[in-house]
């Protein structure tokens, strides 16, 4: 128990210092299709929130199929983050305001009057993460004893996979 909370403690952390987002969502032809999201500044507990264009592919996508996947990366610490959800659009003023941010603009020039705009919530179901060891020497030399073992577990990083 203190372990699983221990490990979404870290999923939490992770995707607070994330740089970037992947939103992974299923065409009507069933491939995946991946496009980079802007990450809110708000603190993950379960649910991601994106901006959207009401008549965007992946607004359509979500609604035929609301299963979907958001990666995170931070290359500078060497983390990735994994997050397997249920994804809804949503109309909510309130929640727009508390998450607008100006650089959101550069998407949606006419702000929150923006036509279409929308959110989209992302229910965590489940993450995955990679937390590697943040010194370059470590890692080179971690991935050496790991070819020369055959053993990829040698390679310095913790990767769980946590419920959310």
């Amino acid at each position: 128990m203190a372990q699983d909370q221990d490990d979404r403690a870290t999923v939490v952390e992770l995707v607070g210092r994330a740089q970037s987002a992947m939103l992974t969502t299923m065409t009507s032809g069933g491939d995946h299709v991946s496009r980079p999201m802007a990450v809110q500044e708000t603190e993950f507990d379960g649910d991601l929130w994106f901006f959207v264009d009401e008549a965007s592919d992946k607004v359509a996508q979500i609604r035929a199929n609301p299963s979907v996947n958001v990666s995170f990366s931070n290359d500078r610490k060497s983390e990735w983050t994994s997050i397997s959800g249920t994804a809804e659009v949503v109309h909510d003023r309130a929640k727009a305001e508390e998450l607008w941010a100006k650089p959101l603009e550069t998407w949606f020039p006419d702000g929150l009057e923006t036509p279409g705009l929308a959110l989209v919530k992302v229910h965590g179901d489940t993450a995955e993460y990679w937390d590697a060891a943040t010194s370059r020497v470590k890692q080179a030399l971690g991935m050496v004893r790991a070819i020369r073992r055959d053993d990829p577990d040698e390679f310095p990083a913790d990767n769980r996979t946590v419920e959310l």
